[in-house]
């Protein structure tokens, strides 16, 4: 059985991921900060459904916390599957935005995947055998008004991933982006009326967040081995 990490895993997006793993067999550990009952309430989902899993607390942006919660996971094996999804919005069009909006946002999104994936690297290196997928998004390929925080994070996800995927593939370890359009939840509903989504999405309707976590979960998987270094839309035919 081999153990995945889902960083952000409390959300739509990633509580879907977290369910394709666990049914795929993995071992998951959901990790949450801010939002941790929903990350508790869907481990114990997942076991009551016959699966493996357990949450994890960590702020991500705390590079110290997050390499004490990482080695106390690495206590129990290596981690072989790290799905990098957390996020957050702070919008605000770039001559109104604020330096902590700007900050905070890059903070979660670029140096959170920096502290959450290098100290897993050398373990992973060792077993030879590992899957890294960024969750990126439509605007850091297209741009979004209001989002030059988030689209410029989510952009350095992108270059990281290409560099990541030259050092380690001699390692049999694979490192790509999905990068979602308009996605199904909560937030999409007041943000995107229905109207709006069938004039921006070809297939005139949003993703669902299981679509997503089909292509993660195949990215994560065996037949996924000769897949790296790619960037992987999934948004309806958005160009």
């Amino acid at each position: 059985m081999k153990r995945a990490l889902v960083t952000g895993g409390s959300g739509a997006i990633g509580t879907a991921i977290a369910r394709a793993l666990a049914k795929d067999g993995h071992h998951v550990c959901i990790h949450a900060n801010s939002n941790f009952a929903p990350a508790e309430a869907l481990a114990a989902d997942i076991i009551a459904d016959g699966g493996s899993a357990e949450a994890q607390r960590f702020d991500i942006t705390d590079a110290a916390a997050t390499q004490d919660a990482l080695a106390a996971l690495l206590a129990a094996g290596p981690i072989q599957i790290l799905v990098n999804n957390a996020g957050i919005h702070d919008d605000s069009v770039l001559p109104g935005m604020r330096p902590e909006q700007w900050s905070r946002v890059i903070d979660v999104s670029l140096n959170g995947f920096f502290n959450v994936t290098q100290p897993l690297l050398l373990p992973m290196i060792r077993t030879r055998w590992g899957r890294i997928i960024n969750i990126s998004s439509v605007a850091a390929l297209m741009g979004n008004r209001g989002q030059a925080n988030y689209a410029a994070a989510k952009a350095g996800l992108h270059g990281a991933t290409r560099s990541l995927a030259l050092e380690v593939a001699s390692r049999g370890i694979t490192v790509n982006v999905v990068a979602p359009g308009i996605i199904e939840s909560p937030m999409t509903e007041t943000a995107f009326p229905k109207e709006a989504i069938a004039k921006l999405v070809p297939m005139q309707r949003a993703g669902q967040p299981g679509e997503v976590a089909d292509l993660v979960a195949f990215l994560a998987s065996e037949r996924a081995a000769y897949i790296s270094g790619q960037i992987i839309s999934i948004n309806g035919g958005m160009a």
